[in-house]
């Protein structure tokens, strides 16, 4: 085992876990710190010192933050031979988000009850050690449920240790023990310095250590690209931009010295993110290369095959997909999609074809739909987002087109992309849009100013929306009444024109419930709007006659 250099108090407290989890306690860990601060190569402690336990990793992946529980999925697929030994409401939440069998969206409690259940029955036997790299790129989903399971392990033998970067919002994993991982003293960033042996003039390794800012892989990278001679006249040194923004313009420099097969290989392995090294040989299979064109990137340290694919620092492969030519990103992405199993995995292969497409293509489209549709079953509403969103970029017909882009509208303001429905909102106005859709556009707008402003503002255009809503579709119409009631509830305190009173009338003043049925048979024939994303609804609470006035919205 290497000594990490300037590392004592973090290789400490890895120590002190690993022997509190022998003794029988649970123990979780987030390392904390900036990109290239040494977090991946401390997992990498960790895993020395957890020989011998049942380790599982997992590498949160930014490309695949909309695709629901594909974190989780890395965690618990190792142990799904503990599947059976789960209750079986747990193990059917689990079969079904992981498309292992059929059935509706579960509760995303029950989901987490399993993941729980799961990593104690794995840690009965061996200890289980769970290492989470870039954990700020995990989907939501997973994120929460890793949350979930942290704060509810006990006595289980399990170490759940996590890294992520401190410039990404806490998000789920706020709140967990942290460990911070700061930068190296200068002593010490000149001791790692000198372990490159490249011969550097004085003034040159002051200047890198500067440059660094203690930041370990900026220490080791910036010598090694530019090299001893454009080091020691001073010349080559990259101007004063992020750290990270360094690190990787290093990366793309080595892989530039790569042969040409090399690149493309590494590229194919960098657009898809599970490391699945048999779906790497089909399709360097069909791109004509050999996998002993690796053997160059391996060699220099970029690339390992294992068992599964993996980079040596995620900068790796960011700088791979994004130094890559946009017709090479397009040719490795069709040829994963033909690879990728269309029965097993429809969802990631239709993904790829999406990512493969540079111009309008129905058919596509279509199948992006269809996997929105999967993925809002899963829960999974950035996924769906994400789907509809690209299948609206790939629809040339206005009138699809404009109904692709309401889905993903409503859908991100669901998951919170505030500014991504804004963009789609513009699409669907510009579009060919009847006046259902007209209408839905104002609906929508007004749930996004429910979602993100909760003022007397977002009472007014429900309002306005659900009265639009009343002629054309009487039961989208009465979900925004309550909604409208709901952010009248919030709107309580402050001062407007427009109260829970004002929505009340609205109610009552609106056809009868035979009316109601009537006009609803003949709205739900009209299909113009795929799916309705209603916004979440507080408690309804205050006098009798506004718990009334709720009563007869909901009839």
């Amino acid at each position: 085992m290497v000594e990490l250099v300037g590392r004592r108090a973090e290789c400490e407290a890895l120590d002190r876990l690993v022997a509190d989890v022998l003794a029988g306690a649970s123990r979780v860990l987030v390392l904390r710190g900036d990109a290239g601060v040494g977090k991946s190569v401390l997992l990498g402690y960790l895993s020395d010192r957890v020989a011998g336990w049942r380790v599982v990793p997992a590498v949160g992946v930014e490309s695949e933050m909309e695709l629901a529980y594909s974190g989780l999925h890395q965690l618990c697929a190792p142990l799904l031979d503990h599947l059976d030994e789960l209750p079986v409401p747990q193990r059917d939440a689990l079969a079904t988000v992981f498309g292992l069998s059929p059935g509706s969206a579960p509760d995303r409690f029950l989901v987490g009850l399993a993941a729980l259940t799961l990593v104690a029955q794995a840690a009965e036997q061996h200890p289980l050690a769970c290492i989470v790299d870039d954990a700020q790129w995990l989907d939501q989903a997973s994120a929460q449920i890793v949350a979930f399971v942290s704060r509810r392990l006990l006595a289980e033998r399990v170490a759940l240790v996590c890294a992520a970067r401190t410039q990404i919002e806490d998000g789920a994993l706020g709140g967990l023990p942290a460990l911070p991982v700061g930068r190296l003293s200068d002593s010490d960033a000149r001791l790692l310095l000198g372990s490159v042996h490249i011969p550097l003039d004085a003034a040159v390794a002051d200047q890198i250590i500067a440059e660094s800012h203690g930041n370990p892989l900026a220490l080791l990278e910036l010598p090694r690209t530019w090299g001893a001679a454009g080091l020691a006249a001073g010349f080559g040194l990259p101007g004063s931009r992020p750290v990270a923004g360094k690190i990787e313009s290093s990366y793309v420099q080595r892989l530039l010295r790569l042969p040409a097969d090399t690149q493309l290989l590494v590229l194919t392995a960098a657009a898809e993110p599970l490391g699945d090294l048999a779906l790497l040989r089909r399709a360097a299979g069909a791109l004509d290369i050999e996998m002993a064109a690796a053997a160059p990137a391996l060699d220099a340290g970029l690339l390992q095959l294992r068992k599964r694919v993996e980079f040596a620092h995620p900068l790796v492969r960011s700088a791979a997909y994004r130094a890559a030519a946009a017709a090479d990103r397009h040719r490795v992405h069709r040829v994963l999609a033909d690879a990728t199993d269309a029965q097993r995995d429809p969802d990631r292969r239709a993904w790829h074809r999406a990512r493969a497409t540079s111009g309008p293509d129905e058919q596509v489209a279509a199948e992006l739909e269809r996997s929105a549709d999967r993925a809002q079953a899963r829960g999974g509403l950035a996924a769906a987002a994400a789907f509809l969103t690209r299948a609206t970029d790939l629809t040339s017909l206005p009138a699809a087109r404009t109904r692709r882009a309401l889905a993903a509208a409503a859908a991100s303001v669901q998951a919170g992309a505030f500014d991504n429905a804004r963009t789609l909102l513009t699409v669907a106005r510009d579009g060919e849009a009847d006046e259902l859709q007209r209408a839905q556009i104002d609906l929508i707008s007004a749930q996004m100013a429910f979602a993100s402003k909760r003022g007397n503002e977002a009472t007014l255009l429900l309002l306005a929306a659900a009265q639009r809503l009343l002629p054309l579709n009487l039961q989208f119409a009465r979900q925004t009444y309550l909604d409208a009631f709901s952010a009248a509830q919030f709107a309580a305190r402050l001062s407007g024109d427009v109260g829970i009173a004002e929505v009340a009338r609205a109610v009552r003043s609106a056809p009868s419930s035979s009316a109601r049925r009537s006009a609803d048979a003949t709205a739900n024939t009209s299909t113009n709007v795929r799916v309705r994303w209603p916004i979440r609804r507080v408690a309804v609470a205050g006098k009798s006659g506004h718990s009334s006035a709720a009563r007869s919205i909901r009839a």
